[in-house]
């Protein structure tokens, strides 16, 4: 049910005429509502480097605050979708060892609802073991405060590549794994 709002959520927002688009500007933004999309994209990559800083270092309560208390992460297994809770479960082992995981973002889109309370966003990044992954979520604002309301983590396969992993996805599935 989440997921479902969630990703209702996300359509609704995606409508181009009410979306705000920040990314790097060709040219200098100097209005006064420029300025303040330019600090409300500026909070929102903070909580997004956060994010990916806070996991690198197995932070589990900082980390964890960063999210709203009905998020989803949806990680790269079709079986992966998480609620809060359950993701906290997943991680604790791990974190409690000290052992996060690492992505380092190297390309960020940001983009706005109309009011400018949700905020959605695409992120290539760079994992030593998956090499090149792809982030995608929402954030919303709360108490004046950006939280992730979904992460969903991907690894995207090139085009020339794409009929290869599909069959091996289709003869893996076919073996009940």
């Amino acid at each position: 049910m989440r997921l479902t709002v969630t990703i209702i959520l996300l359509l609704s927002c995606l409508n181009a005429f009410a979306a705000e688009v920040v990314s790097s500007p060709i040219a200098p933004r100097t209005s006064t509502k420029d300025k303040a999309l330019l600090e409300a994209e500026e909070k929102v990559n903070k909580v997004l480097d956060a994010l990916h800083q806070l996991a690198s270092d197995a932070n589990f309560d900082d980390y964890f605050a960063l999210y709203s208390n009905d998020a989803v992460f949806i990680g790269t297994d079709a079986t992966e979708i998480w609620t809060v809770s359950a993701f906290k479960a997943y991680a604790q082992p791990h974190f409690s060892k000290g052992q996060g995981w690492t992505y380092t973002p190297h390309s960020r889109h940001v983009y706005f609802s109309k009011n400018r309370d949700v905020a959605w966003f695409d992120e290539l990044l760079d994992n030593k073991s998956l090499g090149v992954t792809r982030g995608t979520g929402v954030l919303v604002l709360q108490n004046n405060e950006w939280k992730v309301s979904q992460y969903h983590l991907t690894i995207p396969v090139p085009n020339a590549l794409a009929d290869s992993v599909a069959e091996q996805i289709k003869s893996h599935r076919k073996k009940g794994q």
